[in-house]
């Protein structure tokens, strides 16, 4: 498991966040128009059948799938930095961080401006603590 500092992990937050909000916004466009295309399917049930534009309804296919994927490999950049994501929809991410020997997490909320929290691995995000001294003068011990 890669482990950051904290200055590592805020020098990284600017990129972890423009995919962040790369997956989340094609996510968001993803949904949107499976319910257009939801919307689509029961308006011809309802109407018994109806003149539906084959090459417009492929196009919307082909559209979300390539959302789809685009979401999918921002969240593939992010974990292969070695950033767990624990909640989309939130924008929750993890650090890994080594303090005094143990594994903990640097934890960020999208919207936050800064990492300004941990809490160890068993503790969930429920966990939060505020980072203290401990974590400005850690040595950069890893175990990469």
């Amino acid at each position: 498991m890669k482990t950051f500092t904290l200055d590592e992990a805020q020098a990284l937050l600017p990129i972890v966040e423009g995919l962040l909000n790369r997956a989340i916004e094609a996510k968001q466009a993803a949904v949107d128009l499976q319910e257009e295309m939801a919307a689509l399917v029961r308006r011809v049930f309802v109407s018994g059948g109806m003149f539906l534009d084959i090459v417009a309804a492929q196009k919307r296919k082909v559209t979300l799938e390539a959302l789809v994927q685009r979401a999918k490999d921002a969240l593939e950049e992010i974990d292969a930095i070695g950033v767990q994501i624990k909640d989309l929809d939130t924008g929750l991410l993890d650090f890994p961080c080594l303090l005094e020997g143990e594994t903990v997490l640097l934890c960020w909320k999208r919207g936050e401006a800064r990492i300004d929290f941990w809490h160890r691995i068993e503790d969930g995000f429920a966990g939060r603590q505020p980072i203290d001294a401990r974590f400005r003068r850690a040595a950069p011990e890893k175990l990469n």
